[in-house]
């Protein structure tokens, strides 16, 4: 028997503009799938969740503790896939970040807007270090996006995921709990070093935003690692979840006939194409992901659905705020009397 489970994140529309939206798609595979799938109850997360549903889902598939007070455990794992073996301790990770300055409080923009280079990445962090030094803290590079902090005496800090805070006034998520003070006054430090530092001023010149901040997250003991999960595939894993699926076999699909070349059995198929438009309000990219995503994506797995290739299909569809799971098959696409509709996307 095939299964595969979709994660779409960001595929629920903002509430108050779900109608327009909405209005907008014409996704009659799409509208198929959901108008005559099992429906269970939506999840409802609190506005300020330091995870976002998506994230505190994946995280759960993958027996890693995962709350929505706090972000994933996720360091140590994230440091073994880029090569980096923590033997002991307690480590962070700490993003290069910019952080706009809005009328009267800062806010985290998208990471994945940074494309901060390899040479500017190295060059600020050996400026960084020795500040990490004094503070009696070792700071480890993984990558130009990803460096790691062992603070064994911070193990009850509080974090929030980037893609949680993004767009927001920062002073909401940041770590809170033991330790707090001295991570602000780091990061202040920072901050300060970095101001008016000579790759600054060249990305200033060229029309980039300064890397102008740290953000600290997914604190874990250096032996915490993904569990094993039900999945025989992970299919296009995006951002963290590369560093997750323990034997699950890795899988890059353009489309739905590659996917399909590969026989999942019991696959996890992750579409993160609508993420940096939604954190973005780009609505319009939106609605022109999502179509995209209807050519290449879900009428293939209609048809592979209605031609017995696949078993079941489960759709995980969430957003900031709710996350909605539908299962189907080709037993439950004989019930015609339900209209094929995206109605269940609205809030």
């Amino acid at each position: 028997m095939s299964h595969l489970d979709i994660l779409l994140p960001f595929g629920l529309p903002q509430e108050d503009l779900a109608a327009d939206l909405l209005r907008e798609l014409k996704m009659p595979a799409l509208s198929t799938l959901i108008g005559r799938a099992k429906a269970g109850p939506p999840q409802v997360f609190d506005a300020f969740s330091r995870v976002l549903p998506h994230e505190l889902w994946l995280s759960r598939q993958f027996g890693l503790d995962g709350t929505p007070e706090h972000s994933p455990p996720l360091a140590a794992a994230r440091m073994r896939a880029l090569g980096q073996t923590p033997e002991t301790g307690i480590w962070f990770i700490l993003n290069p970040a910019h952080l706009h300055i809005a009328r009267d409080h800062l806010v985290l923009t998208d990471l994945r807007r940074l494309a901060l280079q390899a040479d500017e990445a190295r060059t600020l962090f050996d400026a960084a270090a020795p500040l990490f030094e004094q503070a009696g803290k070792t700071l480890l590079y993984g990558d130009a996006a990803n460096w790691f902090m062992r603070a064994d005496d911070w193990g009850g800090l509080r974090t929030s995921t980037p893609d949680s805070a993004c767009g927001h006034n920062i002073d909401i998520w940041m770590p809170q709990g033991s330790g707090e003070r001295d991570w602000r006054k780091l990061q202040n430090e920072v901050q300060m070093l970095w101001h008016d530092h000579p790759v600054n001023q060249a990305r200033a010149s060229n029309g980039q935003n300064p890397v102008n901040s740290l953000w600290l997250w997914g604190g874990a003991l250096a032996n915490a690692v993904p569990g094993a999960s039900r999945y025989t595939e992970l299919v296009n894993p995006f951002g963290w979840s590369r560093d997750l699926g323990g034997s699950a076999t890795r899988i890059e699909a353009r489309n739905t006939g590659e996917l399909m070349t590969a026989a999942p059995q019991a696959g996890l198929l992750v579409l993160e194409q609508l993420v940096e438009a939604a954190l973005a309000g780009d609505w319009g990219s939106w609605l022109e992901q999502f179509r995209r995503l209807e050519a290449d994506w879900f009428a293939p797995l209609l048809q592979a659905l209605q031609d017995g290739k696949l078993d079941q299909l489960s759709l995980i569809i969430g957003n900031g705020a709710r996350l909605h799971t539908f299962e189907t098959s080709k037993h439950a696409l004989r019930k015609f009397w339900r209209a094929p509709s995206l109605s269940r996307l609205a809030p």
